[in-house]
């Protein structure tokens, strides 16, 4: 129906009742999920960072554009990753961006979790492809990086909430499930195994490792020498997340969530469509995507509304693959980037 063209027509009252609904109708959708406020829209915020590399004779690797995108939660600023021309960064919500891995970082996002940043704010680390991978400390003043192991990584799990995070837990890149582990910041890596099921991760400490292969979750004491299932509940994100000190991790029914370093696992709320994040204001206030969008709770997980949908022309064809999302809890603004399209903005900021 064209609302537009209904309103004009009606009279009187009709007028102000139908003033009054159409809001109303813009804000639900059909399936009770709260539908984003009309004026709000995409803006591309990484055509002034494409222009300049092609001013200045730069070669932007294929599939060209941007391949990433990642807020810190703690500052609100977001970092972009041009293929083959490294990470960038804004400290004003997109709107200027300078180059910050001193070439440290290359290659491109082949997942949403490719960068992983530390959920309290001030570390990421980037595990890209076909290029160099590298983490900091410092919120991309200085750089440490990290041995290349093939074409490099799809996803990985960091051990951010210690004081020197130097444990990671890998799934490379195309080599049929290869699991790696790294006790020195990825200095070094070490093949713990290979199973063409495996398909999430996540990390306690150098020894405790959690993971999934479509049955549930399983756990490892041994560094990955041997597995115990530990829960029929079913991750479909990629990296489990610890935020102060609970493991979160997005299931196939919504967030799921241990408290005792992955023995037992619970359902957290309701049911949400989604495979990329979850990204923290607190724990009552989170933030997750998948193909239809950026949901968005208030409750801990207990209900969920549609935030944003996904900027045209962007898909998450399998879970957390391909396209890049992002949130700022700091200014509110959701960002999105994948392979060989332009970075965006959706800003609800105050």
């Amino acid at each position: 129906m064209n609302l537009q063209m209904t309103y004009q027509k009606l009279p009187g009252v009709a007028v102000v009742l139908c003033a009054m609904a159409l809001p109303l109708l813009l804000s639900t959708s059909s399936a009770g999920e709260e539908a984003p406020v009309a004026s709000a829209r995409w803006e591309n915020i990484s055509d002034p960072v494409i222009r300049k590399l092609t001013d200045e004779k730069k070669v932007i690797a294929w599939p060209g554009t941007t391949a990433g995108i990642v807020a810190d939660p703690a500052s609100g600023d977001v970092y972009l990753i041009v293929p083959g021309q490294g990470l960038w960064k804004s400290a004003d919500r997109g709107a200027n961006f300078e180059r910050c891995d001193g070439s440290a970082v290359g290659g491109r996002c082949e997942t949403g979790y490719s960068l992983n940043a530390d959920p309290a704010g001030g570390r990421i680390a980037c595990f890209m492809l076909d290029g160099p991978c590298a983490m900091t400390l410092d919120s991309g003043r200085t750089w440490e990086p990290m041995k290349s192991v093939g074409r490099n990584w799809d996803y990985a799990a960091v051990t951010w909430p210690a004081k020197e995070p130097k444990n990671i837990f890998a799934m490379r890149h195309e080599s049929g499930g290869e699991i790696y582990l790294s006790t020195d910041a990825g200095k070094s890596w070490k093949q713990i195994g290979k199973d063409p099921k495996f398909a999430a991760v996540g990390i306690f400490d150098e020894t405790t490792l959690v993971g999934a292969r479509g049955e549930g979750v399983i756990r490892s004491t041994d560094a990955g020498l041997t597995w115990t299932k530990v829960s029929d509940l079913k991750p479909v994100g990629r990296v489990m997340r610890v935020y102060k000190g609970v493991a979160w991790w997005l299931g196939a029914e919504g967030l799921i969530t241990s408290k005792d370093l992955g023995v037992t696992w619970q359902q957290q709320g309701g049911r949400v469509d989604a495979s990329l994040g979850p990204w923290f204001k607190d724990d009552r206030h989170i933030v997750v995507a998948g193909k239809k969008g950026f949901f968005e709770t208030l409750d801990g997980g207990e209900t969920w509304k549609l935030a944003a949908p996904l900027p045209d022309g962007f898909d998450v064809p399998m879970p957390g693959w391909f396209s890049n999302c992002a949130w700022d809890p700091v200014h509110d603004i959701f960002y999105a980037s994948r392979m060989g399209k332009p970075a965006y903005r959706w800003a609800r900021g105050k």
